[in-house]
């Protein structure tokens, strides 16, 4: 586990120097870009947009302009020492490899849809002697504006959905659901991208289902990255292990966890704090769980204190981001078969919702909300007694909503395959005819 690389402080005259630099490139970058990517009017009639007018590129400029402008200013206001920028606090910036490989796995899977948007609407046409693809770089630059849409919506639809599951936390002090801490659920921000996807996709006269089969399989790629930024946050648990399995790993308590140039960090894995506050009791060599005292078995929160960190728990942070990357592969190319707009969709749907169902057997940590959580938050502990925490039938908000996405893809590939014939001709050309 290395849940910080680095930790970059500004407190030379020489750093700071070099951070204003950056993000004034970095403002020019978003700029350009805002400017580069511009489009006309959309014409009803061929579906296609006409070139970008001067002012077109620069009020689109301007805007993106203005959004990395601000965030440039909160980054530096966060990052630099008091004196060095108005209201600055001093806090550096530690590079969390959660966050990396959060931010690695979202642009490689924007760059590889954009890349997979622009081969399946490729249209040639011969212009002065030269044949030129004139639809497809397009839709790649509409793709690429629409990962802002995915982001916003992304972020905010996994808030809201862990704010949901945990309401009893915020039902006291409803407004720290907009604060900075707490935690992000994959399916609330899937659920939000993809409503913010289907927007996008109306307002710019693109055929959803076709968008989808294309970006759905980069999903996965950018999940096989981002769990493992999970597995280094020690978030996403698993359940404990016995202590002769193979797989079992250990996540570090407070001033265990090293940086990459071996410095000791003061941060605590997630799964470390909350094994530290468990009063259930466990017997080590076999991770068999009791909710009171028995022959062999040890408090653990007692057995965390002690030790520093975690008890062996289940990897299923890699487990996932294995199951991810086969299904990715899988999907690439099953794209060479289908038969109908929102095939590979379907396909996504049914096959994620296995996998996620078969990696929650798993997990370990019952923050993400379970059956038995949810009949304690109603008020009903006699029958949350009833789904001890370790049963099997105690199913996850995540198993739940996994039941719920294979049932729609599998009406989906019902209902789409009945009327494929009237959509063979519209496929376009397949990755293999690229």
């Amino acid at each position: 586990m290395l849940p910080v690389l680095v930790h970059l402080s500004f407190t030379s005259l020489w750093s700071q120097v070099l951070l204003y630099a950056v993000a004034a490139v970095v403002v020019g970058y978003v700029t350009v870009n805002g400017w580069r990517g511009a489009e006309g009017a959309l014409d009803a009639s061929t579906g296609l947009r006409a070139p970008a007018s001067t002012q077109d590129r620069l009020l689109r400029a301007a805007g993106y302009g203005l959004v990395g402008a601000v965030l440039a200013w909160f980054g530096l206001q966060y990052s630099l020492p008091a004196g060095a920028f108005p209201g600055a606090k001093g806090e550096g910036i530690p590079l969390h490899t959660y966050g990396l490989l959060l931010a690695l796995g979202f642009t490689t899977a924007v760059s590889v849809a954009g890349r997979l948007a622009q081969d399946e609407w490729r249209r040639l046409e011969l212009k002065d002697g030269v044949w030129v693809d004139v639809e497809g770089p397009t839709k790649r630059e509409q793709v690429m504006d629409m990962t802002v849409w995915i982001l916003l919506g992304g972020i905010g639809g996994s808030r809201l959905l862990f704010v949901l599951v945990n309401w009893q936390d915020y039902a006291r002090d409803w407004t720290q659901a907009f604060s900075l801490g707490g935690g992000l659920v994959f399916y609330g921000g899937l659920i939000g991208a993809s409503a913010a996807a289907f927007l996008f996709a109306r307002m710019h006269g693109i055929d959803f289902l076709r968008l989808a089969d294309v970006c759905i399989p980069t999903v996965s790629l950018g999940q096989c990255l981002g769990r493992l930024g999970c597995f280094s946050a020690g978030c996403c648990w698993g359940d404990v292990a016995p202590a002769h399995a193979a797989t079992a790993v250990h996540f570090p308590g407070s001033g265990v966890a090293q940086d990459l140039f071996g410095r000791l960090g003061q941060s605590s894995s997630l799964a470390y704090t909350s094994q530290l506050q468990d009063s259930r009791y466990v017997v080590e060599a076999t991770g068999e769980i009791f909710h009171h005292a028995a022959p062999g078995a040890v408090r653990i929160s007692d057995w965390v204190a002690q030790q520093g960190y975690t008890l062996g728990v289940y990897p299923t942070q890699l487990f996932e981001s294995v199951g991810q990357l086969v299904l990715f592969v899988g999907l690439l190319y099953a794209r060479r078969f289908r038969r109908f707009h929102g095939h590979v969709l379907a396909l996504w749907l049914m096959a994620y919702a296995v996998l996620r169902s078969t990696v929650e057997l798993f997990r370990g940590d019952v923050e993400r909300g379970t059956l038995h959580g949810l009949l304690q938050a109603l008020g009903a502990p006699d029958l949350a007694a009833a789904v001890p925490l370790e049963a099997w039938y105690n199913v996850s908000t995540s198993q739940f909503i996994s039941l719920c996405m294979f049932a729609f893809g599998a009406v989906l590939l019902a209902q789409k395959g009945r009327r494929r014939g009237s959509e063979a001709a519209s496929l376009g050309p397949t990755p293999s005819a690229a």
